[in-house]
């Protein structure tokens, strides 16, 4: 992979304790790649990443990995907030949900899958930290969104995805045992025990990532299920 360079101004030092511990995909969400260049390396945007992917399959760099890249905002995994100090942003040209969403190329994914393997390989980056931006702040963020193609994403070694057992939990789950399990998991959410709207919005960006079949926001059984799976796997890892 040749990666053409396009230096964007707008960065940061790393903080001088702890690493690289995130892999953060997005999606630009605007008409063309052109723009969202334009803006990531805008002054007065104040928004950046490490990578742009194109459509086509042309990878930009745009921020050394070293830096701190401005493309998680208000964010917030497993504890810890302010995620731009610990991650690498991957930005995927596409309109999003907002100016017509549509799958991801295949030379676009091949690119990226390539990418990930080379930052994979330089930082010990976690397949459970493999995440989407609508994971890191669900209130804000719908990307990389449900279209994106996770499972793929696994069987190449980037991230992970386990098996999923077929449903077979109660029609009505448990709403704080599926808040507990989020958290267990990563994500951050009330253990309030009330399906109110921010618990909707962490449910709806966990279907956009581990049950994209259905987003809703609802709490049926196989989400429930699906939140259990993984809160268990979380569980167990070190």
């Amino acid at each position: 992979m040749k990666l053409r360079r396009r230096a964007s101004p707008n960065h940061g030092p790393r903080p001088v304790s702890g690493g690289i511990d995130i892999l953060l995909i997005h999606y630009t969400g605007m008409t063309s790649a052109e723009a969202a260049l334009d803006r990531l390396c805008d002054p007065a945007a104040e928004v950046s990443a490490h990578y742009l992917i194109e459509e086509d399959g042309t990878a930009w760099r745009l921020v050394d990995e070293d830096r701190r890249a401005w493309h998680a905002g208000r964010s917030f995994w497993a504890g810890a907030h302010n995620l731009n100090d610990r991650s690498i942003g991957i930005e995927l040209a596409n309109p999003g949900h907002e100016h017509g969403y549509r799958p991801f190329p295949e030379a676009q994914i091949a690119a990226l899958e390539e990418l990930c393997r080379r930052i994979l390989a330089r930082h010990p980056i976690p397949p459970q930290r493999v995440l989407g931006h609508s994971d890191v702040a669900p209130q804000r963020k719908a990307d990389p969104g449900e279209l994106f193609p996770w499972r793929r994403l696994a069987r190449a070694g980037i991230g992970f995805w386990p098996d999923f057992p077929a449903s077979a939990a109660s029609p009505n789950p448990d709403t704080r045992a599926a808040q507990r399990g989020l958290q267990q998991i990563g994500y951050g959410v009330p253990t309030s025990g009330v399906l109110d709207a921010e618990t909707r919005a962490v449910l709806l960006a966990f279907q956009r990532h581990w049950r994209p079949a259905r987003c809703d926001g609802e709490l049926d059984a196989e989400t429930a299920d699906r939140i259990a799976v993984l809160a268990q796997i979380a569980a167990l890892s070190p």
